[in-house]
């Protein structure tokens, strides 16, 4: 007897019939079911529908251009088995999904922000609150600060376990040789718990004045911080970022070694901006009538190329007798408001015998920025504020950052000072 012959394939559902802008479409069919799912590849044109009510014209140029847009993509039809009735879903395939997903990306322009884990000293919390304040993905991380009772620090850092394959950084102040030591403990500790990558970020680097020997036996202790920095260990993505601003030397990044990557950034930004905001920066002569001092020609070597716009004056230190006296070397501040710039200021006799001279010499105003107010000994205290028309008297404004934790909590609402924050610059750093 003649073996009965198989049961007819399932139909499938009419693939000529133009489909609407839909990424997938669910048919429903009672076919028999079959042994095994039956994959069936076709090639099909994506369709838009038209308004019928409209005039025949509009039609016409909606057909024209529909043609043009026309596209063919791929799609997977699926036979599934299961209990009765037979499924047959409509999807695209994986190419053509992951194309769309690519050009939506291209097409939004958005980048994924890294998130970062970003530890902090304790001084350093108010700074660290504003970093985590600019970007959603920057997310704060405590660190059990403790001392054992003859003084040494008892550390800990909670939830070890949380920040593997996390991008890691440490908000550092080395503002005393008293707390180097805990936090280079923190420093060589954290890339060690398997994150992906650390970044160190020390705004201020305290023994930059101290790079070069002038008699033997002279000890730059810039050299020896950088080679404590160097030595912290590698994390899984590679050398840790260092990153400065303002370090008082460029040459100082020669005194890493390779282990590290120096990141070195600069304060000077916010002050352009800050003097955009002044109420006279809407004259038309903004650049004559403000002026950048710079206190020596270290000063001016380290920050001219950033503030070439303005017009210039460099001081100089002369030594008459037995005293040195500041002199000016080159420009003329008569009538306008000078700004002093530099990178640091410890007790500001420089500073003030600058604008004293600048005053003499008919300086309208004289105002002064440093990215690092240090102020050992309340040094800030020297600093007057002039309300207007006494340049010889003190300064309209003092402009530092918060490098410098404990001197931004001392200066707080105490004119001329002013704080230019470092936590947006530091935030988009982070993501570097």
């Amino acid at each position: 007897m003649a073996a009965s012959p198989s049961p007819p394939p399932p139909s499938l559902p009419h693939l000529n019939k133009p489909l609407t802008n839909t990424t997938a479409a669910l048919f429903h069919s009672s076919f028999h079911r079959q042994p095994s799912p039956i994959r069936i590849r076709a090639r099909i044109l994506r369709c838009q529908q038209f308004d019928n009510g409209s005039h025949n014209h509009n039609q016409n140029q909606n057909q024209n251009h529909h043609q043009q847009q026309q596209q063919q993509l791929q799609w997977t039809v699926d036979c599934v088995n299961g209990s009765e009735p037979i499924h047959i879903i409509l999807k695209p395939t994986a190419s053509s999904g992951s194309a769309s997903a690519t050009a939506m990306q291209m097409n939004t322009g958005l980048k994924s922000s890294k998130k970062v884990c970003l530890f902090y000293a304790a001084e350093m919390e108010a700074l660290a609150q504003r970093i985590a304040a600019q970007s959603d993905a920057i997310e704060l991380r405590g660190i059990n600060w403790r001392k054992f009772e003859d003084g040494f620090p008892n550390l800990s850092i909670p939830n070890a376990h949380g920040i593997r394959g996390e991008h890691v950084a440490f908000l550092a102040s080395f503002s005393s040789p008293g707390v180097i030591f805990e936090q280079l403990s923190i420093s060589y500790a954290l890339p060690k718990l398997f994150i992906s990558s650390f970044t160190l970020v020390l705004p201020f680097f305290p023994t930059g004045t101290s790079e070069r020997m002038e008699d033997e036996g002279d000890i730059a202790t810039a050299f020896t911080l950088a080679r404590f920095l160097s030595n912290i260990p590698i994390s899984r993505g590679g050398p840790t970022s260092v990153v400065i601003y303002d370090i008082h030397a460029l040459q100082e990044r020669f005194y890493f070694d390779d282990n590290v990557l120096p990141c070195f950034e600069s304060g000077i930004p916010l002050l352009k901006s800050r003097l955009q905001q002044l109420p006279d920066s809407d004259n038309v002569n903004f650049f004559s009538w403000q002026t950048i001092c710079y206190a020596d020609d270290g000063a001016w070597k380290r920050f001219h190329k950033q503030l070439q716009h303005f017009p210039t004056i460099i001081c100089a230190k002369v030594r008459e007798g037995d005293q040195r006296i500041v002199r000016i070397k080159e420009g003329d501040p008569k009538g306008r408001h000078v700004v002093i710039v530099d990178d640091l200021v410890q007790s500001g006799g420089t500073l003030i015998e600058c604008q004293k001279v600048l005053a003499k010499h008919g300086a309208k105003k004289v105002s002064a920025y440093v990215t690092h107010g240090v102020f050992p000994k309340r040094s800030w205290e020297r600093f007057t504020h002039d309300t207007g028309g006494h340049p010889d008297s003190g300064l309209t404004f003092f402009w530092i950052t918060d490098s410098c934790p404990l001197t931004v909590k001392e200066v707080k609402n105490k004119p001329p000072f002013e704080v230019l924050s470092l936590a947006s610059s530091i935030a988009a750093t982070l993501q570097i």
